[in-house]
């Protein structure tokens, strides 16, 4: 792969992103430590889960970049073109930011109906185009109904908007919570799992 500093939007542990022809491109890179043959396969295989997650999760509903699989390795989606959540969320008025919260909240009920972790569920993992709210990379994704899993995918999502955007958060919580608790039919189960992981974290 022989790309120019300026194509190179991210490297990251797993993988390089680099814009190609107006799209953007997710590569997983090899990682010297591991055996050849078991790095070739764990590469292929994460890749392939991202990209049937994605579409997956598009069918859902789910504003996603529209993708495919372009090699053993890749990923070729569409270039969203709009503002990470994490850097506009903040600077909203009070109004915006419940709608935004809203939004959120209806993206996880969907992905947690269609049995769909994401597994990084941050602010950082959404852009917000228009009226629009993409969530992206799905590199720690994979499929589950387990209860426990989908407490966890939305307790880290708790953390991170602690973390991120902690002078809104309670606000911002509270209307998450309650849309996904409108559209998600199970989401009470989840809901009280997630209570008992916030208690186990904070006991340890």
């Amino acid at each position: 792969m022989h790309l120019n500093k300026s194509d190179i939007i991210q490297r990251g542990a797993e993988a390089v992103l680099y814009r190609q022809d107006g799209r953007l491109v997710k590569e997983r890179v090899s990682k010297s430590y591991r055996i050849p043959q078991l790095d070739e396969e764990i590469r292929k295989r994460r890749t392939k889960t991202e990209a049937r997650l994605m579409e997956k999760a598009r069918r859902s509903g789910v504003f996603v970049p529209k993708s495919e699989m372009t090699g053993k390795y890749t990923i070729t989606m569409d270039y969203i073109d709009g503002a990470k959540l994490k850097d506009a969320l903040n600077g909203m008025k009070p109004r915006e930011q419940k709608e935004v919260a809203e939004k959120i909240g209806a993206v996880v009920a969907a992905l947690h109906a269609a049995g769909i972790v994401h597994g990084d569920l941050t602010t950082s993992n959404m852009i917000l185009k228009g009226k629009e709210l993409y969530v992206i990379d799905f590199g720690l994704g994979k499929t589950s109904h387990k209860v426990e899993d989908k407490a966890t995918d939305l307790f880290l999502l708790y953390e991170a908007i602690i973390s991120a955007h902690y002078g809104i958060s309670e606000e911002m919580w509270k209307n998450i919570i309650n849309i996904y608790m409108q559209k998600y039919s199970t989401a009470s189960e989840v809901m009280q799992r997630f209570e008992k992981i916030g208690k186990r974290r904070r006991y340890k």
